[in-house]
């Protein structure tokens, strides 16, 4: 005769291994119990099991329902680097608060009626909808700015926008001018469309206007891409003077800026590049940090001579937007909770440097109090690979500073650190590990 336990860890092992996944719902519980030939009573101790171990949650009126948990050990989403199953994640960054998902289920209620689904699931153009333009307005307003609705082009998520714009500005064998540290995703998307990236000079204000320039004399740029607010991984936020200048050697060198803002929601109070400089600029936003990653939606604010021309490459590209993400957007932007989600986010943030701070307290590190990451200049006889290494036989993924680099340019020995994926504790402990590691020598790490 089979004991509740013993079901109840058959059925877990089916949750981690992925034969059920968050969301699926369990049978009702009498059905239950004639699957697995136990009594009634004896299934209703295993949902209860279930729900103790956190694996499950119960909702009245509709059934039991795995739940997205720590015990959950499905296969991770894109990383930098992939890491492995088990493995405490400061790679990936993808901020995440306790009441996000009852808010995002909340005002997907009205959605999800068979009516509105049905119009939810239609196609729609890379414009989307006029209604949902003057809600992505909304959404990327900040700092006093707020785009013109109509120059808003959608596409799937925020690599898919600027990897259309990208297309759309540099032709094969073009120049794009990028940071010299830069979001790795630029670096493959130039890679596939045969781009050369030219690294350009950065100090403590972020980008350096000059270096624009004189990358452009040697040889003509066709745009510049960069993240002028939150850098990535710097942290760095170019103050309003710096913006400034940038915008004015824009306009004198006649050049387009790909801004990627995609943090800078964090930073709302910061009108973006393209304020300064609206006709030379291509500003690239998301979802997928300010809601969540699973259901994403990426933004391209055009200027209306490069707007056809975008709009082209997206559907080429076939990365035009789903009807869904916009009617879900809308609505969350609409009933407030876009809004409820930054300020938690800008909270949690702020939770979670106080902890890295902590951990990471006289050590060369840079950071933002609103950023989920910061930049680790580790200490000697430390290289950025072998501490790498060292931090993933201990459990932990990091980023070294040669993903972010470009060409040949030489890497910084540093890493950047990912604050959002784990939980405060889970962080805490992992920071930890990490300090002691860089306490110890590289040798007293090898072994025969």
């Amino acid at each position: 005769m089979k004991d509740y336990q013993s079901v109840a860890d058959a059925v877990a092992e089916e949750i981690r291994t992925g034969v059920l996944r968050p969301g699926d719902r369990l049978p009702p519980q009498r059905e239950f119990a004639r699957q697995h030939g136990i009594a009634n009573s004896t299934a209703t101790r295993v949902y209860q099991e279930l729900a103790r171990r956190g694996l499950t949650v119960g909702e009245v009126g509709r059934g039991t329902f795995v739940r997205a948990g720590s015990a959950w050990s499905g296969p991770a989403g894109p990383a930098l680097t992939e890491p492995a199953a088990g493995r405490i994640d400061l790679e990936l960054n993808y901020p995440a608060v306790p009441e996000q998902s009852a808010l995002l289920a909340e005002g997907l209620g009205a959605l999800l009626r068979p009516d509105a689904l049905g119009y939810a699931l239609q196609p729609v153009g890379t414009a989307g909808l006029p209604a949902v333009q003057e809600s992505a307005a909304d959404i990327l307003a900040r700092g006093g700015w707020r785009p013109d609705p109509a120059r808003i082009l959608f596409a799937g998520n925020g690599r898919q926008a600027i990897s259309a714009v990208v297309a759309a500005l540099v032709p094969p064998g073009g120049r794009l001018g990028v940071e010299e540290l830069t979001y790795p995703v630029i670096k493959a998307v130039a890679g596939r469309l045969g781009i050369t990236l030219v690294p350009l000079a950065m100090d403590d204000a972020g980008l350096v206007p000059e270096a624009v320039e004189e990358a452009h004399a040697a040889a003509p740029l066709h745009a510049v891409y960069v993240q002028p607010r939150l850098h990535n991984p710097l942290t760095l936020t170019m103050p309003e003077w710096r913006v400034e200048k940038l915008a004015e050697v824009l306009g004198r060198l006649d050049l387009v800026a790909v801004e990627d803002a995609i943090w800078a929601f964090l930073r709302d109070e910061l009108p973006p590049l393209a304020a300064h400089a609206p006709e030379r600029t291509v500003l690239i936003d998301s979802l997928s940090k300010r809601i969540a990653p699973g259901l994403t939606l990426g933004f391209a604010v055009a200027p209306h001579a490069l707007s056809s021309e975008i709009a082209a490459s997206l559907r080429s590209g076939g990365w035009a937007p789903m009807r869904f993400a916009l009617e879900a957007a809308h609505r969350w932007q609409q009933d407030g909770t876009v809004k409820k989600l930054v300020d938690a986010k800008q909270r949690e943030a702020a939770v979670r440097q106080e902890i890295a701070g902590r951990h990471l307290a006289g050590f060369a590190v840079r950071s933002h109090p609103l950023s989920y990451h910061c930049w680790w200049q580790l200490p000697r006889p430390w290289r950025a690979d072998t501490f790498v290494a060292a931090a993933a036989r201990h459990g932990i993924g990091v980023v070294p500073a040669a993903a972010f680099t470009v060409g040949g340019s030489h890497a910084p020995n540093a890493i950047r650190l990912g604050l959002a994926s784990p939980r405060p504790d889970v962080l805490s402990h992992a920071l930890g590990v990490l300090v002691e590691l860089a306490r110890s020598a590289p040798d007293d790490l090898v072994t025969d």
